[in-house]
């Protein structure tokens, strides 16, 4: 084997860079596995956690809507006063029952409502149920709150059927004195069909919800309802319970029953939503992983031999006949030395483009680099920008619904009103929108500014209907109408009125904003004509004032995103109004992909 090398160059070579690219391409398939596999497995845990945070988010709406339901109910003012008395009247009974009969027919997930009073005749229900009373837990006190009760099963005319239900007391609005006894009765089958069929990226999963005794409420197993989760898998719960987070995930179980346990606790009643993933699931796919693998590293080493060994005879055919010319030489005399300083050979060109190359590749390096700084830093303000509008809106649903409540009518349009106003600013981070949502936003601010301002302008509305579906950049008529307002109606000292006009024309929308308005003198329109020519919003600031900046940069925007043709067009004169309109490309909806870029 030794002679066998040692008499050809050309088997040196092969064997040699063969060896060094068949051995790290090995080396690369066994890590391309092992990373797949571990991938792979975390990819389910994710997808498992992503798919049980939307199940919590759907149950949550639920029980959320329950208490909201049961709150309203028993500071209903009829409940109150049918409750209060000491006798039953059959026309109020039935107009109540009525009542929550709507309203547990409007959601599905709602079996029964029914009132339970404590000084006359039987409960209200809004369902027939033969057998089942109302579950009062212990821990729950006529003086106390609210509590959920365990799944248990009522009969009904259509057979049995199992329920979770939320009972609160009914205590007078006046005294407090104790009346009777409130329950919302769930459907643990509506509940189960959110994680009947949970789709963690296997496809032989299990998803149950668990209260937090341990004991399952709602599975698409109905066997397993009501019993402990400890008798299924012994020492799961402590296992789960040892975890820190709301959300994560434990093994479970050894050999062929070994499973991957994800769970994720709901806040709001301590419950728990626990989904399992056969742990055999994995190692089908790490076989499935492990063939495509082997597969690609075998073509890759015959792909790679070959390409060596023609490569290298390529190369080592003229070192053979240069080393036939070179054996005619006398063997006592040293070979001539061939200088390659200054040389302009095929050499030295190919290391001063090596250089050049390096130089460009140093200089990219560093772009690149300073670009992937500048990207963490947008991120990172994207993703304040993201979490900050939701602590707004909830601050502002929050203030509404104080508002609603003390029945400050005004103040809870004006909250809703600028809440609506600030998520299509927002705007989900997309710098297009339809023209409908461009609208919305305006209504939106007239909205705020009318209570603000009322009696003091209107705003009337000429668009074609074939336009609101149309895509355009957002933010663009608001800034136009709120300069209308303010430097137009509000100068002009008497009501007045701002018109919004969209129209198509040729393969472009037509977008005017007139006001009737003070005006502006022609040395003004002049200026502010001026400064729409200039580029840049500061130099353009400095000369239109205040007035001028909101059109400045409305045309700024235009210009960049849409050309000259969009720029602003201003019409006024002193005393008798003023025109702002552009045009921009009538764009379809599939524009929308601008703004992923």
């Amino acid at each position: 084997m030794r002679g066998w090398l040692a008499s050809s160059l050309q088997r040196k070579l092969s064997v040699v860079i063969a060896g060094s690219m068949i051995v790290p391409l090995l080396a690369l398939g066994l890590f391309a596995f092992m990373f797949s596999s571990r991938v792979t497995e975390e990819k389910t845990k994710l997808t498992g956690s992503d798919m049980l945070e939307q199940m919590d988010a759907n149950l949550r709406f639920i029980l959320e809507d329950a208490e909201t339901l049961s709150l309203f109910l028993i500071g209903e003012r009829d409940i109150q006063s049918y409750l209060a008395r000491f006798e039953d009247r059959n026309a109020d009974r039935t107009e109540i029952i009525g009542r929550m009969t709507n309203l547990a027919a409007s959601k599905s997930y709602i079996a029964n409502i029914a009132i339970y009073p404590d000084r006359f005749g039987p409960p209200l229900m809004t369902a027939a149920w033969f057998e089942g009373e109302i579950p009062i837990p212990s821990e729950l006190s006529p003086g106390g709150g609210k509590a959920w009760s365990g799944v248990y099963p009522i009969q009904n005319y259509s057979g049995v059927q199992n329920v979770i239900t939320l009972v609160r007391p009914i205590r007078s609005v006046y005294n407090f004195q104790h009346l009777g006894w409130l329950a919302i009765s769930l459907d643990e089958e509506e509940l189960s069909r959110n994680w009947s069929h949970p789709d963690f990226g296997q496809g032989s999963e299990t998803a149950e919800l668990v209260s937090g005794q341990g004991t399952i409420l709602s599975s698409p197993d109905k066997s397993r309802l009501g019993r402990p989760l400890e008798g299924f898998a012994p020492g799961l719960l402590p296992r789960i319970s040892e975890q820190p987070d709301s959300a994560g995930s434990v093994l479970y179980g050894e050999g062929d029953s070994k499973v991957t346990v994800l769970f994720h606790r709901e806040p709001l009643t301590g419950w728990m939503l626990v989904g399992t993933v056969p742990y055999e699931r994995y190692r089908e796919q790490n076989r499935y992983i492990l063939f495509l693998t082997g597969a690609a590293v075998a073509v890759s080493v015959a792909i790679s031999a070959s390409l060596v060994w023609f490569t290298v005879r390529r190369i080592t055919r003229p070192l053979a006949v240069l080393t036939r010319h070179l054996s005619r030489i006398d063997p006592e005399r040293p070979l001539p030395r061939f200088p390659t300083a200054g040389k302009e050979d095929e050499i030295g060109r190919l290391g001063r483009s090596y250089n050049l190359l390096g130089a460009h590749i140093e200089r990219l390096k560093q772009e690149v680099v300073r670009g992937e700084a500048r990207k963490k830093e947008a991120d990172l303000r994207a993703l304040q920008a993201q979490i900050n509008p939701h602590f707004l809106y909830n601050t502002l649903s929050s203030i509404h619904w104080i508002a609603l409540m003390s029945e400050e009518k005004r103040i809870a349009d004006m909250v809703e009103g600028l809440s609506d106003f600030l998520r299509i600013s927002l705007n989900q981070g997309k710098e297009f929108c339809p023209v409908g949502q461009e609208l919305e936003h305006i209504r939106n601010y007239v909205r705020v500014q009318s209570i603000r301002f009322p009696g003091e302008f209107t705003v009337d509305y000429i668009v074609d209907p074939a336009l609101e579906e149309r895509r355009m950049l957002k933010l663009l008529l608001q800034p136009l109408v709120e300069n209308a307002l303010i430097h137009g109606i509000q100068k002009k000292g008497g009501p007045g009125t701002i018109t919004v006009l969209i129209q198509p024309e040729s393969e472009r929308m037509r977008f005017t904003v007139l006001d009737d308005g003070a005006g502006m003198s022609p040395e003004r329109l002049a200026e502010i004509r001026l400064a729409l020519k200039e580029k840049g919003a500061g130099s353009a600031s400095a000369s239109a004032g205040t007035s001028g900046y909101g059109l400045c940069n409305v045309n700024e925007r235009l210009l960049l995103h849409y050309g000259p043709g969009a720029m602003l067009e201003v019409d006024s004169r002193a005393g008798g109004g003023t025109r702002v309109s552009f045009s921009i490309p009538s764009l379809e909806v599939s524009y929308e992909s601008a703004d992923r870029g």
